[in-house]
This record gives structure tokens, sequence and C-alpha cells, in this order.
């Protein structure tokens, strides 16, 4: 089960990516705040879940969270910046976006950037134990499917609706 709180003392967010395993397509990153009260019994991991619960949890996450953002670094800057360096953009401007200032930052992963003054921690696999990481990995993931899907329409070669860009024989292929 998943825990609500990495401490009580301060306001939490918790931020995670999408896309960082990618050949094609932006990464994309999400920062959620979740209620004191919050709880839902199939939220996870969004890489443990179906499609169809992603999209579920998605609209559950945007309702009932306390705030959330959501930012994409396209692929011209990943290629100046790299991977890494855009993932911790992406993050940022995800919280960028947030209504309610954090206190505290829950990362998913083992490497974050300072964002302003406010203090993080970076949790290996996070996104398996904290429902805030989990939910702005649901936010991420649901986002950048959509972004592919969406460009899918202008590329249909390249199957991205189906592959999201992750490097698949069939993507490879074409």
């Amino acid at each position: 089960m998943l825990q609500l709180n990495f401490q009580n003392k301060y306001l939490e967010c918790g931020t995670d990516e999408a896309g960082r395993g990618c050949l094609a397509g932006p990464v994309t990153a999400a920062a959620v705040i979740l209620p004191a009260d919050f709880q839902n019994d199939i939220l996870n991991d969004s890489k443990l879940l179906t499609s169809k619960k992603r999209e579920l949890l998605e609209v559950i996450l945007k309702k009932e969270s306390l705030s959330y953002g959501v930012s994409h670094v396209e692929m011209e800057t990943i290629d100046e910046i790299n991977i890494l360096n855009a993932s911790i953009l992406a993050m940022h401007q995800s919280i960028d976006q947030l209504t309610s200032r954090p206190e505290l930052i829950l990362v998913d992963g083992n490497k974050f950037k300072p964002y302003q003054n406010l203090k993080h921690e970076c949790i290996i696999k996070g996104d398996s134990k904290f429902l805030s990481i989990a939910a702005a990995s649901i936010i991420a993931k649901t986002a950048r499917d959509a972004f592919m899907k969406k460009i899918d329409q202008e590329y249909p070669m390249y199957g991205w609706a189906k592959n999201k860009g992750y490097p698949t024989k069939a993507h490879r292929a074409a």
C-alpha cells in the first residue's frame, strides 16, 4: 500500500516524468499536491496499470488534487541539454504551475536539481511508494500518451499511437 505522506510537517508535492526512455517525442513531467485525506485503492505506479485505469485515474486525480501541473520538454531541448536535465526541467516547469506552493518536493528517482529554495527528497521507485508521486506518474504518462496519439495523426507511418515513441521492433523498422 502506498503512503500518503513522506512526513506530516510540510505541504508535499510529488513529481515524476514519462518518456525518458523513448526515442521520440517529448519528456513530460507532472507535479501533484494531494489533499491530506486522499485515498484511492487502485492508484499505483503508472507502469503497473493499464491505459484504461490510467485514464480513469487521471480524471479523478485532476478533480481531487489540491493542485497539479504538467509540462512537456520538446526534443530539440532534450538534444541540447540531455534527457536527464530535460526531465528535471520538465519537473521544475510542472511545479511552477502549481497554484499552492509546496514546502517539500518528493521526486521519483535519484537525481534532481534544487528548485527555488524548497526542500526535496529523491526517492528511488517513489512512484510505487508514495501516492503523490504515483499521481504525478499517472498525469505525466496520460499527458504524454495523448501528445503521441496526436502526432500519430500527422505521422501515421511511425505508429506513435501504439508505441508512444518507445523503441519497439515496429518503430525501429518504420
